[in-house]
């Protein structure tokens, strides 16, 4: 007897359809599809894989990971991979998921909300098992995820919609104790550099930076603001040293809110012909790794980041089993103490 040409596929066909065809229950369907035949006869299982074939029938890989809990793959996206900071939390995070049985994606959303939501279309099309939201920004896509209840973990900066799992560290007691920091060294006219989108992280770090200083008995109109639009946060230093050079002068010293920006103040300091730190104190905050090769001028509060995954895992673990999980606050490493306030020029 010859063969029937398959026919192509249609999303009507399932387990169902093949058990009636074939005139067995759908539990030996199921069980000759799963590679599992159990004491169904060779005929039995020729003829239900015929039928397959001749049907077009497809499983359905989300239906089958639903059931079976099969998924392996948990997706990150995270901003301009190209900053330190970023690039260490996902190598963190990378290698605890691994030892956990899990393979990572990782996509670059550039801080932008509509790569955002195109790679989260793209990564439930692929039905990872949660995921891993570094920076995230606010978004259609991410309402719609957050709202199908998907396992999703916040990193570095809190969801920008409100509520979830959070990782990172406590940003206002950072900027607090950078603020404490310029004070021990005798600075009278502090500053801070930072973006003028200010994300949640950030902006936290600057309010605690002038909380403190206020706290102690500095006039918030004397501590000098400056930012800069855009996304690159060398850009934004650089741009933002300027302008607060051109309004006011050069600062005895200024929390950067990030590495990277204080990379791109350095830079300017540089071309204006002022030491660093020998006329003014930079402070930034993420205590990169590459600090001690490219910028021993820049006092820097360590973020330990080799530390979050683990916490990323364990609240995604939370996730997956139907637990509320509590922010985990990782706490960062304190500034070396300040030497005896020198001399500014």
């Amino acid at each position: 007897m010859t063969a029937k040409a398959a026919r192509p596929p249609k999303d009507g066909v399932s387990l169902a359809t093949v058990a009636r065809e074939t005139g067995v229950s759908v539990a030996t369907v199921s069980r000759i599809v799963n590679g599992k035949s159990g004491r169904a006869s060779a005929e039995t299982i020729a003829r239900v894989e015929q039928a397959i074939v001749q049907l077009g029938y497809r499983p359905n890989p989300v239906g089958r990971a639903l059931k079976r809990r099969a998924s392996r793959v948990v997706a990150m996206l995270s901003p301009n991979l190209d900053n330190p900071a970023m690039a260490a939390i996902a190598v963190s995070t990378e290698a605890a998921l691994r030892d956990a049985g899990y393979v990572m994606i990782l996509c670059d959303t550039h801080d932008r909300a509509d790569l955002q939501d195109d790679y989260l279309r793209a990564m439930r099309d692929q039905f990872v098992a949660g995921y891993v939201m570094v920076s995230a920004v606010a978004s259609a896509g991410l309402a719609d995820t957050l709202s199908r209840g998907d396992p999703m973990v916040f990193v570095a900066r809190r969801n920008p919609l409100g509520g979830g799992a959070y990782v990172g560290i406590d940003n206002r007691k950072a900027g607090a104790d950078a603020a404490d920091h310029l004070l021990a060294q005798g600075i009278k006219r502090p500053a801070v550099l930072m973006a003028t989108q200010n994300a949640s992280s950030t902006a936290e770090r600057a309010e605690g930076f002038i909380r403190r200083l206020v706290a102690q008995g500095l006039p918030e109109a004397d501590i000098r603001q400056a930012s800069a639009p855009g996304l690159s946060h060398i850009e934004i230093g650089y741009a933002a040293a300027k302008s607060l050079e051109e309004s006011f002068g050069w600062p005895d010293g200024a929390l950067c809110v990030s590495d990277m920006i204080a990379y791109g103040a350095y830079r300017r300091a540089t071309e204006a012909g002022i030491a660093i730190p020998e006329r003014s104190t930079l402070v930034g905050i993420d205590g990169n790794a590459i600090n001690h090769w490219i910028a021993p001028w820049l006092t820097s509060i360590r973020i330990p980041y080799e530390s979050f995954g683990r916490h990323v895992v364990a609240q995604l673990a939370s996730a997956w089993g139907g637990s509320a999980a509590a922010d985990i606050n990782v706490a960062h490493e304190p500034l070396p103490a300040a030497s005896a306030p020198a001399p500014r020029a």
